[in-house]
């Protein structure tokens, strides 16, 4: 039995899965982000350790025969947090989180500084990163950052609490800007360039590789046998793609999380970061991927709920999808960009907007704005990579609904293959990395899951989302000279 635990930014997710592929049970607690300012986004690291006493718990009491039988245990996280530690390991400020936006001054400097740091990255240096955020924590909160002597990772600080272990893995390392990506390890001019050196990082593993063992005090109290391995891991769509047996080139998945992404596998570093295309390690040996990444993708609908007083995301879903063709048409657009946007504007002060209403919308079609919305700005994510040979995986939480599904398959334009496992993509693949940490083979563990449904492009809906797609591209062309400074 192996169990995967996956820290999204919204919820824990912990999930156990037996050695012929079953998954035996999964637990989830829920988080809560803080924005104390404009543009900021953040947590307080003991939240994430109170939810994971909660899915323990809950797998405890459900299946404690299941969770006594546990050989490895995989972390899957939430990217490019910055959890800052003192000398004694404790953590001296909130996490600030991988949708915060306040360090687009520092990504200027951090990038006159080191000219090669699309070379060395495979990426631009972007707020969500964590390089950036260590900079603006250097020139806004000094007396915090002296005291600093660590820096982690989200997933990489339960590791820590976990096994007492300091280590990260490949895949998410990739997401600070200071991994040289091609050669998988630290990069002292990029540390260098943020006041620090490689006494300040984790050691680093490939997802795949042992990296601590769980404390014994913790194994006791949890109902798990002694020497429990933690494997390497890997950063959320790493995971998601290990999950979904997505290892080889060509091979790629659309995650509607609290973050949207486009995935693909590659055999090669391939940076491309004129497009704002993320170019990082993948979570097994001598692989990669590219992704693009938009900040508000399943949390724009969650937004939706709130400011227009839905029951909840599935109440909004189910009035988006009363439109015929015909009002869809006549629907506000919707800019989806609440945290700023990264993939493909790579622009901290992109702001979201509703668009041509008039007195005959109701909650349907701002309902339906919303949803298409973030679909549109997945395509303009689908539009800068190499367009995948066969289906895109679907994951993520927004995986949950069919009709939404359908819907961006005829906005993508590619079919959508949903596999069992699907909603929990991070956890499953976190748990097959334990697997794999425990002596398992990629060639039986990375297996692509049961398929459950297939969503193909209604060809008679193209012309009318293509035509809505150039409007919603054009509004945000017109628009940005507006955006907050």
């Amino acid at each position: 039995m192996y169990l995967g635990l996956d820290l999204g930014t919204s919820e824990l997710k912990a999930l156990l899965l037996a050695d012929d592929h079953r998954i035996v049970g999964v637990a989830r607690a829920a988080l809560t982000v803080s924005r104390p300012q404009p543009l900021w986004s953040e947590q307080a690291p003991a939240q994430w350790w109170g939810a994971l006493e909660s899915v323990m718990q809950q797998l405890g009491t459900q299946h404690a025969a299941a969770l006594a039988a546990v050989r490895a245990i995989g972390l899957s996280g939430q990217m490019h947090g910055a959890v800052l530690l003192d000398d004694k390991e404790e953590v001296v400020r909130p996490a600030i989180l991988w949708n915060d936006g306040r360090s687009a001054a520092q990504c200027a400097q951090l990038t006159a500084a080191v000219p090669r740091l699309g070379e060395i990255t495979g990426n631009l240096a972007m707020p969500g990163f964590t390089a950036p955020k260590l900079l603006w924590v250097r020139e806004n909160e000094p007396e915090l950052f002296a005291r600093t002597r660590r820096v982690l990772l989200p997933k990489d600080w339960l590791r820590l609490m976990l096994g007492g272990e300091a280590v990260s893995e490949m895949s998410d390392a990739s997401g600070t800007l200071w991994l040289d990506v091609g050669r998988r390890d630290w990069s002292d001019e990029l540390l260098a360039a943020t006041g620090l050196t490689q006494a300040h990082m984790p050691r680093l593993v490939e997802g795949s590789e042992v990296s601590a063992t769980l404390k014994p005090a913790l194994a006791a109290r949890w109902g798990l046998g002694p020497e429990v391995r933690i494997a390497g891991g890997a950063g959320d769509n790493a995971a998601s793609a290990v999950g979904m047996g997505l290892v080889a080139p060509g091979q790629g998945f659309v995650s509607l999380g609290t973050s949207g992404v486009i995935f693909v596998s590659g055999a090669a570093f391939a940076p491309n970061p004129a497009q704002a295309v993320h170019a990082f390690c993948h979570a097994l040996p001598g692989r990669w991927h590219q992704m693009s990444v938009m900040l508000s993708a399943a949390s724009a609908v969650s937004w939706a709920v709130r400011a227009f007083g839905f029951a909840d995301e599935a109440g909004l879903l189910a009035e988006a999808a009363t439109l015929s063709p015909e009002a869809r048409a006549r629907a506000p657009l919707f800019l989806p960009y609440l945290s700023g946007e990264r993939s493909p504007h790579n622009n901290a002060q992109a702001q979201g907007v509703l668009f041509g209403l008039t007195p005959a919308h109701g909650p349907a079609d701002m309902a339906y704005a919303v949803v298409e919305g973030v679909s549109f700005g997945l395509r303009d994510g689908l539009d800068t990579l190499e367009r995948p040979g066969g289906d895109l995986a679907l994951v993520g939480g927004g995986a949950r609904s069919s009709w939404w599904a359908q819907l961006l398959a005829d906005i993508l334009e590619v079919p959508l293959a949903l596999g069992e496992g699907g909603e929990a993509g991070g956890a499953l693949g976190a748990a097959r990395l334990a697997w794999l940490a425990d002596g398992g083979t990629v060639e039986s563990v990375c297996r692509p899951p049961r398929l459950k449904q297939r969503f193909v492009p209604e060809a008679a809906q193209a012309g009318a989302h293509r035509s809505r797609h150039l409007r919603f591209r054009g509004l945000y062309s017109a628009l940005k000279p507006h955006f907050a400074p």
